[in-house]
């Protein structure tokens, strides 16, 4: 090794070497060679294919369960407009009645006013003027 500095090219060459030396060992290693390697890919692929089907079944109950709550909240929506109908059909109901019951009372008022007047008519009696 000399004490001559290298330049960006040499750097560069020297690290991807290095790189691929270590690359190689690690193949060697654990690759393909490893006799356990195909049960070990085969371990992988059989859990990834189960935690695709635990995926498939949460997003189907997730989509069961949206759908379940789309349709409680549209009988809810229902439930709650029938009610409003209700109540405005029982108000207008109880504001009729009212309105009759004030009517009867007036007509029961001037009915006591006239046979008052009707009874001082008859008595000869005349109010107000002496």
């Amino acid at each position: 090794m000399s004490f001559k500095p290298q330049g960006h090219a040499e750097r560069q060459t020297t690290a991807s070497e290095a790189k691929r030396a270590q690359m190689e060992q690690f193949r060697a290693k654990f690759g393909a060679n490893d006799p356990n390697f195909a049960a070990r890919q085969a371990e992988r692929v059989k859990l990834a294919a189960a935690r695709a089907e635990r995926e498939a079944e949460r997003a189907a109950l997730k989509a069961k369960l949206a759908a379940e709550e789309a349709v409680r909240k549209a009988a809810e929506e229902a439930a709650r407009k029938i009610a409003e109908q209700e109540a405005l059909v029982t108000a207008e109901i109880a504001s009729r009645e009212e309105a009759d019951r004030a009517v009867l009372a007036e007509a029961e008022a001037k009915a006591a006013r006239d046979a008052r007047y009707a009874a001082r008519k008859a008595r000869g009696i005349k109010r107000g003027k002496k």
